[in-house]
């Protein structure tokens, strides 16, 4: 890997500065997941190329630094380093390609593509780093998202510009729902990050999840688990910043990455290898104001809008583990996929009940809110008497909501399911809610 696949030119700029005497450092120690290079005075963030002038080159980013030099991450592999071997400040950090030449591309973690579909068709190159968007002039979410799923765009109603989790195990279908939502939505653009997957799913995700059209409105950006950590955590921020460059463009963006937690487990292996202290289930501090400065940069601004759709791979099933719990207090919302939904075939495998959206009540009409809480004090009038059904104690009559709930359980499930393929409007899913609590009211005194 070389600085040319990192860095374009700037013209002038790039005149001047190779113009300049070069200096030239040494790498003083490789240990563990990163290195240490000496004699140069390079900052956080900057680029920095590691080889022999004329060999083969590894380009490493500075992530920390102190009186004895910098400490670098790899974004490529660091076989062949050894002590002393000459390093070159680019003087640069890492650019990221912009435009609607990206659409149904395939990008790696520094925005590089890797679909064999020739050179990107890049309407320029933007810094990595972007600034977060003022408090006082982001503009309030009021208009409603279309998702393209029946129990999110009713029972959960997502506003543009808002930040949402998926918070599941492993194995109950987020990458699926995920597919969906980038085929239903109605935003111009979406933007998908493949945070630490698997490299078997990522052309399944591609060509069977999210298909030909899922693709062609979409830019993915991939970095697999086995790539470095500053890859993976990288990965985050280009389709962040993809993401933000269409927003300054004045257009509503979904950015969907999956997934939130393998970001913060990236960042706590580069976090532990540049000496920071251990903290709560060995993630160090930096963890969570990285996770903070990555969700706070999507949102609404004075122009257009980055909707975003974060997955939280919840450890164990734990929902009050560290990182789910610390992206569930970031962001405005979150819906819970079930596991014991998801084998009995239910899917989206959705808990409605356990699910919120905390911008809903500003982005639906007062009847659409009535009719969502209609259905949902039916589904949690069932669930609470669940025990007495199951050992057949519930005596009929005891309570209409549960007995509405038993006659029209079929039909709730119904509403509840969704095909992959199914394309599902907002509207259209709001009508059939209406339709449906009607029918639940005339048995169960609803309305």
């Amino acid at each position: 890997m070389t600085a040319a696949t990192l860095l374009r030119p700037r013209g002038l700029d790039d005149a001047v500065r190779a113009a300049r005497p070069q200096r030239v450092g040494t790498v003083t120690s490789a240990v563990g997941l990163g290195l240490t290079v000496a004699g140069l005075d390079a900052h956080v963030g900057e680029v920095i190329t590691v080889g022999a002038e004329g060999a083969a080159q590894t380009a490493v980013e500075v992530v920390a630094t102190d009186a004895t030099g910098v400490r670098c991450m790899p974004l490529g592999r660091l076989t062949g380093i050894t002590a002393g071997t000459p390093a070159r400040s680019t003087g640069r950090p890492v650019l990221v390609p912009t435009g609607a030449g990206l659409f149904g591309r395939v990008l790696d973690g520094l925005g590089r593509p890797i679909d064999d579909h020739g050179p990107l068709d890049a309407q320029g190159w933007v810094p990595l780093d972007h600034d977060t968007p003022n408090a006082m002039a982001r503009t309030r979410i009021d208009t409603p998202m279309q998702l393209g799923v029946r129990v999110l765009d009713t029972l959960t109603t997502v506003g543009r510009g808002q930040r949402m989790g998926l918070f599941a195990g492993s194995g109950v279908g987020k990458s699926s729902l995920l597919s969906m939502i980038a085929r239903g939505s109605d935003a111009a653009v979406n933007v998908i990050a493949l945070v630490g997957e698997r490299g078997r799913e990522v052309r399944e995700f591609l060509e069977d999840d999210l298909g030909p059209a899922g693709l062609a409105r979409s830019i993915v950006v991939v970095s697999t688990s086995d790539e470095p950590a500053l890859m993976r955590l990288r990965a985050a921020f280009v389709a962040t910043r993809i993401a933000e460059s269409f927003r300054d463009a004045g257009q509503d963006v979904v950015l969907m990455m999956d997934s939130l937690t393998r970001v913060a487990m990236a960042q706590r292996e580069i976090g532990l290898s540049v000496g920071e202290p251990p903290a709560t289930r060995g993630y160090p501090p930096s963890t969570f104001s990285v996770l903070a400065g990555l969700l706070e940069r999507a949102g609404t601004d004075r122009v257009g809008s980055v909707t975003g759709i974060y997955t939280v791979l919840v450890d164990g099933d734990d929902h009050n583990e560290p990182i789910a719990d610390a992206a569930r207090s970031i962001l405005d919302g979150h819906v819970v996929l079930d596991r014991k939904l998801a084998v009995t075939g239910h899917f989206p495998s959705v808990d409605a009940l356990g699910s919120i959206s905390r911008v809903a009540s500003k982005v639906t009409t007062p009847e659409q809110r009535a009719t969502a809480t209609a259905l949902r004090k039916v589904m949690a009038a069932r669930r609470a008497a669940q025990d007495l059904l199951d050992v057949g104690a519930y005596q009929r009559g005891t309570n209409p909501l549960v007995d509405a709930a038993v006659d029209h359980q079929d039909a709730i499930d119904a509403f509840l399911r969704q095909g992959m393929a199914e394309q599902v409007t907002a509207a259209g899913s709001w009508e059939r809610l209406s339709g449906l609590v009607r029918t639940l009211g005339a048995g169960g005194g609803l309305l």
